[in-house]
């Protein structure tokens, strides 16, 4: 899975726009605590380990800062899909190193797939940090730290083949109390040429899902609305019970946590098209709180390149897939992400993505050009020859088209009324609600007594712009 980062609150953003660098939690008073300060990159499952990092920390003793000067510990989780990540992440380490020198005792962590490739280069070369650990050994991190207190490095890249950290119960970091994610599995099998998880997340494997039911029925009873079930590939979730021998897959998983509560809504990412089955889609029609909304990375629309990419689906087989989900679930709207100018990708082929992105009629996608990592397989078998000028030019002609794509897939919304569930101030007036419809599109209205995030309403629609929805609350 390339990156993706599905709870974006723009729409059609390139990567280069995408959200980076969140800082999370709230402060808490001083309580002679040690203080640490996280900041995270990349994709939902980037932000979601940053929980499970906190949770850890708390355990051990530790309590979160915003404040980068008060921190005894700094940790970075990282992302390394694409180049310019690496430099962002190199960039703030140096930051962080300023802040090391005014306070030698300061630790520096860096966590996340970036750790096992440049482990060596952070620890020995440029010496940035203390202490670099795997997204599989979050659970060593008292013990690193010790190690780093004693004056020694503290490294732990282990990939695991069992760890889901399936009994830690996440600390909610900058949350708004109505959504949350849950991680579902961990690791990829799918050897997408271009990508490097399978070797900085490991092979796939699926939490019981008696644990992921109980953390959503825990986060609805304390007033969350709305959960995504998150994975590198969520459609090929299977668990299977040591004591029945009985298999779930997503479908069912899907269901039991839609069975929940039906004021939770429930929503996931990201599919990967070669597995979303049409059980799995008549689960999302049958039940109103499963949201109608799907991520369907295309990448590219030709079947050549996509070989090329080892997709495992051609242009067909993924058009087959989109027909599917029109027929089942008719108001669906799907998104997608979107390569240009992958190794030896012409122009006709080029138009071929472009032709895709019209027909499948997407409500957004994440686009970018193709940035080759280090040890994947298009790196070690594939030439990038496409000029960057070239990739540039045709990320440009992607965008364009998406966001008039879009616009017109906002401006058919004009006057249908939507079920919106409130999540708090819009970005631009505290007169006014920001929240999401069950297609994922983010809706602005004027608030209204009486309401508050977390509350659902229904919204009736009066304007569209690309990435945004504008309406007025008609019942409640």
């Amino acid at each position: 899975m390339y990156d993706n980062n599905p709870t974006l609150t723009g729409l059609n953003k390139t990567m280069d726009e995408s959200r980076q660098g969140e800082v999370f939690f709230e402060e808490v008073p001083n309580d002679g605590k040690r203080r640490f300060y996280i900041e995270s990159y990349g994709c939902q499952m980037n932000f979601s380990d940053s929980e499970i990092v906190a949770s850890i920390l708390a355990d051990s003793g530790f309590a979160p800062t915003r404040n980068l000067e008060m921190a005894d510990l700094i940790l970075i989780n990282t992302c390394s899909i694409r180049e310019k990540a690496e430099e962002t992440v190199r960039k703030r380490l140096r930051e962080f190193d300023k802040v090391k020198q005014q306070r030698p005792e300061t630790m520096v962590g860096v966590l996340g797939c970036m750790a096992e490739r440049l482990k060596t280069r952070f620890l020995e070369e440029e010496k940035l940090v203390d202490m670099v650990v795997g997204p599989d050994a979050y659970r060593d991190l008292p013990k690193l730290l010790e190690v780093v207190e004693d004056g020694d490095k503290g490294v732990n890249v282990f990939l695991s083949k069992e760890e889901t950290y399936a009994d830690i119960s996440p600390m909610r970091l900058d949350s708004n109390g109505v959504t949350a994610f849950i991680s579902i599995m961990r690791g990829c099998d799918n050897m997408c040429s271009f990508c490097v998880v399978p070797f900085t997340r490991g092979r796939e494997r699926s939490r019981d899902c008696f644990s992921i039911v109980a953390e959503a029925t825990d986060l609805f009873e304390r007033g969350y609305r709305e959960v995504t079930l998150l994975g590198q590939n969520v459609d090929s979730y299977k668990w299977e019970n040591p004591e029945t021998g009985q298999v779930v897959n997503f479908a069912q998983l899907l269901e039991m946590v839609a069975m929940v509560n039906p004021d939770l809504r429930v929503r996931f990412s990201t599919s990967h098209p070669k597995d979303i089955t049409d059980e799995v889609l008549h689960t999302m029609a049958r039940h109103e709180n499963i949201c109608k909304y799907i991520h369907l990375p295309v990448q590219s629309g030709n079947s050549r390149i996509l070989k090329l990419m080892n997709r495992t689906y051609d242009r067909e087989w993924y058009m087959d897939r989109v027909r599917a989900i029109y027929r089942i679930i008719p108001d669906c709207a799907i998104s997608s992400d979107i390569i240009a100018g992958f190794c030896s990708e012409t122009e006709e082929e080029h138009q071929d993505t472009l032709s895709m992105i019209e027909w499948a009629n997407y409500s957004m996608s994440y686009m970018f050009f193709y940035s080759e990592r280090p040890g994947t397989l298009a790196a070690r078998k594939l030439k990038d020859d496409v000029p960057e000028e070239v990739k540039k030019r045709r990320l440009q002609e992607i965008v364009r088209l998406q966001n008039q794509v879009s616009y017109k897939h906002n401006q058919a919304d004009i006057g249908k009324t939507f079920k919106v569930l409130i999540e708090g101030d819009s970005k631009r007036s505290d007169r006014e609600f920001k929240g999401r419809n069950s297609q994922n599109k983010m809706v602005v209205f004027p608030k209204k007594a009486g309401l508050k995030p977390g509350d659902y309403v229904q919204v009736k629609i009066e304007s569209a712009t690309s990435a945004t929805l504008k309406g007025y609350i008609v019942e409640n």
